[in-house]
């Protein structure tokens, strides 16, 4: 939550601004409103000589547990430029044909997270500052129990799916907070 003004540094109150619906950081000395808006996530599914490439994280939260590389898109980035760069940060891996795969929407922590369908460029690969080592994983090897985020884990799912049905799509995914942190999807309503 903000609490000084970022225009001219003056305190600002949480109140409804005229015309809008939502509780805003609103500075009375300017009228300078601050909009929260939710962080995009962007990563991507990278596949090798039919093995996808999973990074085991260096960092909180989950440290220690296997993931798809991604992290929050920058100001000034594509999706699919995000994409890319997340897959070096983190994996030391170049792609190629990034076509978009997942959209998961996930209110209750302000994300959305996108992750594209690649191909690994040239089968080289390598932990990044983030990772503590990055492997190719069959399908029957990948290591579910230790999947760090439920979006990686409904990615994965619909990969393999759409990859042994022969047909990629698009899917869009609404996660929902239950009990004990635990996600539950649903396709988003219309």
């Amino acid at each position: 939550m903000i609490l000084f003004c970022p225009q001219c540094g003056q305190p600002v109150r949480q109140r409804i601004p005229a015309g809008d619906n939502r509780q805003r950081g609103v500075c009375d000395a300017c009228g300078y409103i601050h909009y929260e808006n939710p962080r995009l996530v962007l990563g991507a599914v990278i596949e090798w000589q039919g093995e996808i490439l999973l990074c085991r994280r260096a960092i909180e939260p989950r440290a220690g547990l296997w993931t798809l590389p991604a992290g929050f898109m920058e100001n000034g980035e594509s999706t699919d430029a995000a994409a890319a760069r997340e897959s070096w940060e983190e994996a030391r891996a170049r792609i190629d044909q990034a076509q978009l795969f997942t959209l998961i929407d996930i209110p209750e922590i302000n994300q959305v997270h996108v992750f594209y369908r690649s191909f690994l460029r040239d089968g080289r690969h390598a932990p990044g500052e983030e990772s503590l080592e990055t492997a190719l994983f069959s399908e029957t090897r990948i290591p579910w129990p230790q999947i760090a985020f439920q979006s990686v884990r409904l990615t994965l799912e619909h990969y393999f799916k759409d990859r042994r049905a022969g047909v990629f799509g698009q899917h869009r995914l609404l996660l929902r907070q239950r009990t004990a942190g635990r996600l539950a999807s649903r396709p988003p309503r219309p």
